[in-house]
């Protein structure tokens, strides 16, 4: 297959991975936000979901427990949940100089959901 010229990175991208900085798009428009500003609003909206995405796992819980019902529910799915999110916490620990961040706590407490899930699941086979 032959390569198309320009469908690549977009510019900006490409930009602002060279210069550490958001880059100025060629079009008029408000002037770019700095980068701390930036980083600083990714991890607000970060925290917001990631918390949210915590409490988000307990309607599942309380239904599997209150009807004891788990047959729509995959072991196998949450299993895999539960290794996404327990090796991406080990993966951050180790790229953070094996010190804790937001994102590793966000990481295991979302592994710690699935892993609630799971055991309710279990439970409600036995």
């Amino acid at each position: 297959m032959d390569t198309i010229r320009g469908l690549g990175r977009p510019q900006a991208c490409a930009a602002a991975t060279l210069s550490g900085s958001l880059a100025r798009p060629s079009h008029a428009g408000p002037p770019p936000i700095s980068r701390s500003r930036y980083l600083a609003a990714v991890g607000a909206l970060f925290a917001l979901f990631n918390s949210a995405r915590v409490l988000a796992y307990l309607p599942t819980i309380w239904a599997v427990m209150a009807t004891g019902d788990s047959g729509q529910h995959s072991l196998w799915t949450w299993f895999t949940f539960f290794g996404g999110n327990a090796t991406m916490a080990v993966w951050l620990w180790e790229q953070n100089g094996r010190r804790c961040n937001a994102a590793i706590a966000a990481s295991v407490g979302n592994a710690l959901m699935c892993l609630g899930i799971i055991a309710v699941i279990a439970w409600t086979r036995l």
